[in-house]
């Protein structure tokens, strides 16, 4: 993938839709490209995290562990971020990623994402929105799953 789509991908992620094109530039070229096979582990649920990955390419799984075993709770696809909540709040994983299918993600490490927040406090506030609306969801999926399995 060139540094222009992967800059065409960035704009498709509300955090970074009002930043120039010459910041996305930088950001992609200074962020580490990773490939992922189906069923490998971006990270694991409770590890502490030292970057967040944007998909550029495939779908990810966003699993949690329950009492009563694994539950998937969100599929991620291109031009998706997961992970920025361990390196924003300094607290564990709140949940295993796994490839689902072939993955190419950024990695942004933790200086990095401070640094474009620091720069662009709008992201800020698109991060409160997007932490948010992923909240809402996950709290439904699960409670779905939990009336699921007490039936």
């Amino acid at each position: 993938m060139s540094i222009n789509e992967e800059v065409a991908c960035l704009r498709k992620i509300p955090l970074f839709a009002n930043i120039e094109t010459s910041k996305l530039k930088l950001l992609a070229f200074t962020s580490e490209r990773v490939t992922f096979d189906p069923g490998d582990t971006l990270f694991e649920q409770d590890e502490m995290g030292n970057c967040a990955y944007i998909i550029l390419s495939g779908e990810a799984d966003v699993v949690v562990r329950t009492p009563t075993g694994p539950v998937t709770v969100a599929t991620l696809g291109p031009s998706e971020v997961v992970g920025e909540i361990a390196i924003l709040c300094d607290v564990p994983r709140t949940a295993t990623v796994m490839a689902h299918s072939h993955l190419h993600v950024l990695c942004i490490s933790k200086d990095l994402f401070f640094r474009i927040m620091t720069e662009f406090p709008q992201i800020a506030v698109e991060i409160m929105r997007v932490l948010a609306n992923r909240l809402e969801k996950t709290t439904s999926r699960l409670r779905e799953v939990l009336s699921e399995r007490a039936a």
